[in-house]
């Protein structure tokens, strides 16, 4: 009998099918691991359905060569500096996928009810017939990702002989005998290898047979075996080239070379972030624009190695740090609401700084670099948020009232007071409002957001007082940049 399946969340349940026999009343039909990934692809297509859930970015242009590649059944490669999402753009291919598959019972490969493939399962299915028992695997079990390191071995992806069946009694030439690596026990299913140029090239080779004859050969031994599986794999551009690490046979096995590459546009960008972040306090749209934007400033700097890239996880852990410091800033003063403010972006550049790679010849000035290009991100986000916005009556309140303190210490509470509640303060409000909640913390951080706004154009001073705040006030103030 099948054995018993725990059913996830949103899974529907398995069907009911516990023999070959069954199987075949039911009128299942056997489809290949390509031909399931097509057909599942162009219903989405035809339905108008998304198949690519939490994909941001490449709607127009990694997409749509996917999708071709997909339909043609290629094994594929993506190229792609560090954080361009191709890890997660693979794992969604096991969305097409039918929910339910049907396997023998008991088999190591995961073989088809239809078509065993191994000497053991051959010999059961011929001995039971019609009663071979079967067993349902759920699309997410039929998903295999390597990290390919130098120390990846031939036997992790396609196999070696268990000492454990010689030492039990089966001669070394019994094909029995192997212990299957990854790529085999993928069969029927998908196997993704991250980094494939980090693989030795004598491993490199071992793959050969499978991607192209489909079959194995370990330690001298060669097994006809027709694997079913979709060999997918992600490189970085400069590695995967005749000059770097990569054979140009193996080049030759996939069928498909995609090219992705970092949001084009600011808006995905911000997406990206505002999906992946795991925040545990509220950081404003006009906070996570700053940081979108200090990421792309980033990438086109020429201090900063752009062979490298920025990758996108640079600005999600931005956001969740400056997240973190408006939590520990709303406990220490004993806030209820947790809000980011523009002070807290200081503790992105101190905590992050060693995620981005410079140029030879900028040591030292990696601070200055990155300081300089947060500065630059404020104010373009000043600009796009305020631009039009008169904030005259704003610098006229400090030149007629006490200076403004903020700081990782100071309560939202004391920012509000410090302006007061006046037409200055409103039209700022009022300009940011599909952006804000009716809270204080909220309110605080969008003018703390027009002060830093002014002091980039040099229309006030900012300057940090004797316990460590800062201090917002009218005064002539050189521009440091």
């Amino acid at each position: 009998m099948a054995s018993q399946t725990v059913i996830e969340t949103g899974q529907t349940p398995p069907p009911t099918a516990a023999t070959v026999g069954e199987l075949r009343a039911e009128g299942h039909r056997q489809r290949d691991v390509r031909d399931e990934i097509r057909h599942n692809l162009l219903a989405a297509l035809r339905d108008g359905t998304d198949p690519w859930e939490g994909i941001v970015g490449f709607e127009s242009t990694v997409v749509p060569q996917l999708e071709r590649a997909l339909i043609a059944g290629h094994d594929i490669v993506l190229l792609g500096e560090r954080g361009q999402g191709k890890t997660r753009l693979l794992r969604t291919l096991v969305n097409l996928l039918d929910e339910w598959t049907p396997v023998i019972a008991g088999s190591e490969l995961d073989e088809h009810p239809y078509e065993p493939i191994l000497p053991e399962t051959i010999r059961r299915a011929s001995e039971l017939g019609d009663d071979l028992p079967i067993e349902w695997r759920h699309r997410s079990e039929r998903y295999s990702e390597k990290l390919a390191t130098p120390d990846t071995s031939v036997a992790d992806l396609v196999g070696d002989i268990d000492p454990m069946k010689v030492a039990a009694g089966r001669s070394l030439g019994d094909p029995e005998t192997i212990h299957f690596g990854l790529i085999p026990r993928a069969h029927r299913g998908l196997i993704v290898i991250n980094e494939l140029p980090d693989l030795a090239e004598r491993i490199q080779v071992s793959m050969l047979n499978v991607m192209e004859e489909r079959d194995i050969q370990v330690r001298g031994y060669n097994l006809r075996l027709p694997l079913d599986v979709l060999v997918m794999a992600s490189a970085n551009p400069e590695d995967y080239t005749n000059r770097g690490r990569i054979i140009t046979p193996l080049k030759d096995r996939f069928g498909a070379e995609i090219r992705t590459h970092y949001p084009l546009e600011l808006d995905d960008e911000i997406d990206v972030i505002e999906q992946e972040a795991d925040l545990v306090a509220s950081v404003p749209t006009f906070l996570v624009g700053i940081l979108a934007r200090f990421t792309r400033y980033l990438r086109e700097h020429p201090s900063i190695d752009q062979r490298s890239g920025v990758s996108a996880r640079f600005s999600i852990a931005g956001a969740e740090t400056v997240a973190a410091a408006a939590l520990h800033r709303a406990t220490v003063v004993g806030e209820d609401i947790a809000v980011a403010r523009p002070i807290d972006l200081e503790s992105v550049v101190e905590v992050l700084r060693g995620k981005v790679e410079f140029e030879s010849g900028e040591e030292g000035r990696e601070l200055e670099i990155l300081d300089y290009l947060l500065r630059k991100a404020t104010a373009d986000a000043v600009r796009a948020d305020l631009g039009g916005l008169d904030l005259r009556p704003l610098v006229d309140r400090l030149e007629s009232g006490d200076a403004v303190l903020t700081g990782d210490r100071v309560p939202a509470a004391d920012v509000i007071a410090a302006l007061g509640d006046d037409p200055a303060t409103t039209a700022v409000l009022d300009a940011l409002a599909e952006k804000l909640s009716a809270d204080d913390a909220e309110r605080a951080s969008a003018l703390e957001f027009a002060l830093e706004g002014l002091f980039l154009a040099r229309r006030i001073g900012k300057e940090p007082d004797e316990r460590g705040r800062t201090v917002y006030r009218v005064e002539t103030q050189d521009d440091d940049s």
